[in-house]
């Protein structure tokens, strides 16, 4: 009798450290993929900061920032202040753009208990000329993102703003009332899956082959010739499980976004056989003809969810012209991808050996 009472008490024991260390996983794994509260809505957010332009790129740098204040719209009627410490980022636009995009760091102690808790960095894309279609450029780029959700888990979350900048001219401020959009940090995106970002360069070969063919799909299908997942020229590395996961950011320069100011882009001096930069070139390497059609498949599967994401972004174009643009420029993608003698001809033919 004692010694079954012993078995008992063992296995009971035994169960107990079970569901202990199940909860324990259960914990651990509810971290992994939280998005924090600032990315968790769609909403546009009203934002209201002021800086000087010429200060922003005249003295900040890599490690200097300047203090500003960050005030918000909370819950529709409550406004909130937050101190941050921002700098240009950039360097095409630093010396290019009127509005330099910005690069925010935020202390760990003024976010708490704020909408910006869990964000210590920042990206925050602005419109780079004064023009007509100034605004519209913002939600092309910020649709880029946003397609890029439905081809991978793996990506860069964004908030779309209505952003016053009261801009310091000397005496004088001149407020400029216009569209921007935060992306989060590469380390909430780490703490999302549990990955850790990868400063070596890594060969696209070398990387997780659907991953990656997502990746120049993607580019591909946006117009963007400027970027290289090997120099992690916009791109980041997450290596996760023992692979190497390519997620790509700022994309102003594709032909989706087809900006007054986007060149043909050269990569490590390589001149590219485009006249402009509407034009499209697959440039993802050579994998196998199954890997390629599988994810061909699967951006035609999304491309209603995608066409639904253009929709829903409608109302936010100024221009209806510029809106219908940028979805016939999709559209035009899924034709070509759809006809396996395009698909042959501009993807599987175009594939990059070295």
């Amino acid at each position: 009798m004692g010694k079954i009472q012993t078995n008992l008490g063992l296995l009971i024991l035994g169960v107990f450290i079970s569901i202990s260390c199940f909860s324990q996983k259960e914990d651990k794994s509810k971290k992994l993929g939280k998005v924090s509260k600032l990315f968790r809505t769609s909403t546009i957010l009203p934002v209201h900061m002021s800086y000087s332009n010429r200060d922003l790129k005249k003295l900040t740098n890599d490690s200097t920032y300047i203090n500003i204040d960050l005030t918000y719209l909370e819950d529709s009627d409550t406004l909130r202040t937050l101190p941050v410490r921002v700098r240009a980022r950039g360097n095409f636009r630093r010396k290019n753009c009127y509005f330099s995009p910005v690069k925010m760091k935020i202390k760990k102690d003024n976010a708490k208990g704020t909408l910006f808790k869990g964000n210590k960095e920042l990206k925050l894309v602005l419109p780079c000329l004064k023009e007509s279609n100034t605004n519209d450029n913002v939600i092309k780029e910020l649709l880029a993102y946003k397609l890029y959700e439905t081809v991978s888990p793996y990506h860069f979350k964004t908030r779309l703003l209505d952003l016053t900048l009261n801009e310091q001219k000397g005496k004088k401020i001149q407020e400029h009332k216009i569209k921007a959009f935060f992306i989060e940090d590469i380390d909430e995106l780490e703490d999302r899956f549990g990955g850790k970002k990868l400063k070596r360069n890594v060969h696209p070969l070398q990387q997780d082959s659907l991953n990656s063919v997502r990746n120049a799909f993607f580019q591909y299908m946006i117009g963007n010739t400027d970027f290289s997942t090997g120099y992690q020229h916009n791109q980041k590395i997450l290596f996760l499980n023992g692979s190497s996961i390519p997620i790509p950011y700022d994309f102003d320069m594709s032909g989706l976004c087809n900006t007054s100011y986007s060149v043909v882009s050269q990569i490590d001096g390589l001149v590219l056989p485009l006249e402009k930069v509407t034009d499209r070139l697959y440039r993802g390497f050579k994998r196998s003809d199954a890997t390629m059609q599988s994810i061909r498949n699967e951006f035609l599967e999304n491309q209603s969810k995608m066409i639904a994401i253009l929709e829903a972004h409608r109302a936010y174009f100024e221009n209806a012209k510029e809106y219908e643009k940028c979805k016939k420029y999709i559209l035009e993608f899924f034709i070509l991808i759809q006809a396996p003698a395009t698909f042959k001809s501009e993807i599987l033919d175009k594939r990059r050996v070295k």
